[in-house]
């Protein structure tokens, strides 16, 4: 179960990229290529943490692949200090009310705290 909703997410996204000017943030709740050819994306970049998730990227990228032959998929690695970071180990540190510097922006870490508490 997630904190936020997802416009609550894109908000704090568009929050983070809002002086960068040519970043456009959207949610979908359809299969990612079908987003990506109703936007005219041609190609699909994502992040890389771990080789789980490379694991993980790989069976999807062979069934966006079969879906859609058009679509390129590229990824990127992480820089190493935020290899280790996912949504439940930030949500287990806010749990226990632990630190939240460096692992999500200030407005973030007050909101997912006032969330928790409820």
């Amino acid at each position: 179960k997630t904190v936020f909703t997802a416009e609550e997410r894109t908000a704090f996204i568009e929050a983070e990229v809002a002086e960068l000017g040519n970043v456009q943030v959207k949610a979908f709740d359809t299969l990612l290529v079908d987003f990506a050819r109703e936007n005219g994306a041609r190609t699909i970049v994502k992040g890389l943490r771990a080789i789980s998730d490379f694991e993980y990227e790989f069976e999807m990228n062979q069934l966006n692949r079969k879906m859609a032959p058009d679509i390129e998929s590229m990824y990127l690695m992480s820089a190493p200090e935020f290899s280790f970071l996912s949504s439940s180990g930030v949500k287990e540190v806010a749990t226990f009310g632990g630190d939240l510097t460096g692992l999500v922006p200030p407005h973030v870490a007050e909101r997912l705290k006032e969330a928790l508490r409820r």
